[in-house]
């Protein structure tokens, strides 16, 4: 089992690093930035390369409402929830600590920019309310979930599962980077706001509320459609 616990902090350690990095040091470089694209494509890479390397092992959940998704759809056993939301939080805080160590290397560096938090109201990169983030969250999660059961369905073609994850992800940065930076994942969300400090932390509890209720959703909606006919 050790096994399964250590693969989530890895996998959600490459999470948050090559996520959180990119929007941190490459999302504006001057003349080279990848911009909104380039961070939404890096977070949907990083859990395609981390369920091709350890989805056989852990079944690469990177993300405690992933987890409890898993477990609502009937896909995860409970004993195994806790354990594994602690990794996911534990990988986040460290890739969180590498990625401060990295940033504060350049001279001018400040972290109460943000550091990849996320955020409403004042501290949304597009102003949106409190309201606006949680709707965002809450569906979007959902919408994560219905995909990832729908496409580890035994009946669903094998071997693409990753390249659907992945490209999910990806598309629901594209959507909602403006809103809320984008959390769907409380892991994600806490390892960059604890070095944040300040608003972040305060506003920290939509970032886990919401994504474990899109979850919980979004486990329902597939309960609903992917029943098998009797």
């Amino acid at each position: 089992m050790m096994n399964k616990y250590a693969a989530e902090f890895v996998g959600t350690f490459w999470l948050v690093l090559g996520g959180c990095g990119s929007a941190v040091l490459a999302a504006a470089f001057p003349g080279l930035g990848i911009g909104l694209l380039g961070v939404s494509l890096a977070f949907g890479l990083t859990v395609l390369t981390m369920a091709f390397a350890i989805g056989h092992i852990s079944g690469c959940h990177l993300n405690p409402a992933v987890s409890v998704g898993l477990w609502a759809g009937g896909r995860f056993e409970a004993r195994d929830l806790l354990p594994y939301i602690v990794a996911q939080v534990l990988g986040a805080l460290a890739a969180g600590g590498v990625l401060y160590i990295i940033a504060s290397g350049k001279p001018g560096f400040d972290v109460a920019a943000g550091f990849a938090s996320n955020g409403f109201g004042a501290h949304s990169p597009g102003g949106y309310s409190l309201l606006a983030a949680l709707v965002c969250e809450v569906v979007m999660t959902a919408m994560f979930l219905v995909i990832i059961l729908g496409a580890t369905d035994e009946r669903a073609p094998k071997g693409f599962a990753p390249i659907a994850i992945g490209l999910a992800l990806t598309l629901i940065h594209l959507i909602s980077i403006p809103v809320t930076n984008t959390s769907v994942n409380p892991a994600r969300s806490t390892g960059v706001a604890l070095f944040a400090g300040g608003w972040a932390i305060e506003q920290l509890w939509a970032f886990w509320v919401a994504p474990l209720a899109g979850a919980l959703l979004g486990a329902v909606v597939y309960r609903v459609i992917g029943a098998r006919e009797r």
